[in-house]
């Protein structure tokens, strides 16, 4: 949602104090729902005819799923993946535990940009003054995921919270443009997801929600050294089996109708 806003908003010269920008990057774990890719195709092309257009790079470092499923053997026979997700485990004395690892987010998505925005700002190897200004997607309601570019030759910057726009902001912005409401860009497997979000795939595009559950079933076949059993959902149940039900669906009444007005801060 933010990220396509304000590419929008650049592109229509809407996001004032900055310049068009070079281009826009979107890092591909080749792992996304089909909905994220239509988006994609939409979204270049509504780019492409604006008052300010500029590219949008798709960067990849192969299939994720295909990398975490590969176990690789060090030299006393211990196996391991070279790209961890974090998922939810269930422990030998049957206590839940977790794996933490965002091997993912920086093989997968950060690498990758930052490899593209080192060639589009012509860096130089060693290079300790700025040549790349990186615009993050980042609203005013997430302001606790701001961080400085970790390379001395990345400079990164937050137009829509120099906006004051929150999430809430970008949905009001783009129906007054009257563009569609973009979808969640993530990782059909992604242990992140809500329950709202594992029903929206089970039910709006069940090819990718089957691709999550065999991806679950393999993950736990091939989990190398780990003596605890992965699992995609936090109820440790597996993900074809657990109950995503909502409070209607099991005949409790809802007070506020399942509809946000805004008013809660979030």
């Amino acid at each position: 949602m933010q990220s396509s806003t304000l590419a929008l908003m650049a592109a229509r010269g809407e996001v004032p104090g900055y310049p068009t920008p070079a281009g826009a990057i979107f890092a591909d774990t080749q792992d996304e729902p089909k909905s994220v890719y239509l988006w994609l195709d939409w979204l270049e092309q509504e780019i492409a005819r604006s008052p300010f257009p500029f590219p949008v790079y798709r960067v990849t470092a192969g299939r994720l799923s295909e990398k975490a499923l590969t176990m690789k053997t060090t030299k006393d026979g211990r196996k391991f993946s070279s790209s961890d997700i974090p998922v939810f485990c269930r422990n030998t004395d049957g206590s839940q535990g977790k794996i933490t690892s965002r091997a993912c987010t920086s093989d997968f998505k950060i690498v990758p940009i930052l490899r593209k925005a080192r060639e589009l700002g012509g860096i130089k190897r060693g290079q300790k003054t700025i040549g790349v200004v990186q615009w993050i997607g980042i609203s005013l309601d997430e302001v606790h995921r701001m961080k400085m570019a970790r390379d001395k030759w990345a400079k990164n910057e937050w137009p829509l919270v120099d906006m004051r726009m929150r999430r809430h902001d970008c949905l009001l912005w783009m129906a007054r443009n009257g563009y569609p409401t973009p979808p969640r860009s993530s990782c059909v497997y992604c242990p992140y997801h809500s329950n709202a979000e594992w029903r929206r795939l089970r039910d709006e595009e069940p090819e990718a929600f089957a691709a999550a559950v065999k991806f679950e079933k393999d993950l736990q076949i091939n989990k190398g050294n780990m003596h605890a059993v992965p699992f995609l959902h936090r109820s440790l149940v597996p993900l074809d089996q657990v109950d995503l039900s909502t409070d209607l669906d099991r005949g409790q009444q809802s007070l506020f109708g399942e509809e946000c007005t805004g008013m809660c801060g979030v």
